[in-house]
Parts: C-alpha cells; sequence; structure tokens
C-alpha cells in the first residue's frame, strides 16, 4: 500500500474547498491536496501527465459545467479512474440525491457541515475510511 496520499477536491465553492482541505490538513499534514473548481477542470486535472494518483475524490453535488453526478459518471467509466474510491457532498439532503449518487458509483455520501467543526468531523471520517 502506498504511503503517500493525495485527495482531489471539486467544489465551486472556494470557502467550502478551504474548508475541507484545512479540516483533512488538520488530521494529516503529509496528505497532498489538490483543488477544482468544478468537475470538467477535474477530469482535466486527472489527465495531465505528472498529477499524483489520487487516493481519494471529493466531489461538491452542484457545480457549473459538469455537476458531480456528471463528474462521477465520467471517472466510473474510465478505467485508470474507476477504482478511485469518489465522496459527494451537497449542501442537499435530498433522499432521491442520495440515491442517485451511489447509483453513479459514489463510496459515500455527506451533507456539507454548517460549522468548520463539522468539516473537521467529516475529514475523521474521511481519513478513517479512505486515507488511513
Amino acid at each position: 500500500m502506498k504511503s503517500h496520499k493525495t485527495v482531489f477536491i471539486a467544489d465551486d465553492d472556494s470557502d467550502d474547498r478551504s474548508f475541507i482541505s484545512d479540516a483533512i490538513k488538520e488530521k494529516d499534514t503529509s496528505i497532498d491536496i489538490i483543488e477544482a473548481e468544478d468537475g470538467a477542470q477535474l477530469l482535466d486535472i486527472l489527465k495531465q501527465d505528472g498529477t499524483p494518483e489520487p487516493t481519494l475524490i471529493v466531489l461538491d453535488m452542484n457545480m457549473p459545467k459538469m455537476n458531480g453526478l456528471e463528474t462521477i459518471a465520467a471517472i466510473k467509466s474510465d478505467s485508470e479512474l474507476s477504482s478511485i474510491p469518489a465522496v459527494m457532498i451537497s449542501t442537499s439532503s435530498d433522499q432521491m440525491l442520495y440515491r442517485k449518487a451511489f447509483q453513479s458509483g459514489v463510496a459515500d455520501f455527506f451533507v456539507k457541515p454548517y460549522t468548520f467543526q463539522g468539516y473537521r468531523e467529516m475529514a475523521s471520517q474521511l481519513k478513517f475510511k479512505y486515507l488511513s
């Protein structure tokens, strides 16, 4: 098992990207974070030569250009990326969205926290489940 870990975060809200990144870094400073503003940019980054292999992908549901469901579909249809765990985050707790996300292949689904402590708790779960 590789020891170096890289988390890719795709979210059009720069504050949310920062909160997720900061919370993960608080749990483990050795984890690298690569950020994208939307699903299309994330896929572009993942396709670049020299991009580190992702340990985990964190996707916002509602993004311009390519939303989370479209992005996860593209990831899961790519043989080089399909085995990477991807988690969906959303401001919505709608059960239909939750089901669609899991049907699309996400490993986990989190409702976006409203406090930094909530992001810390989410980061703890991500670390335990995917980054240990």
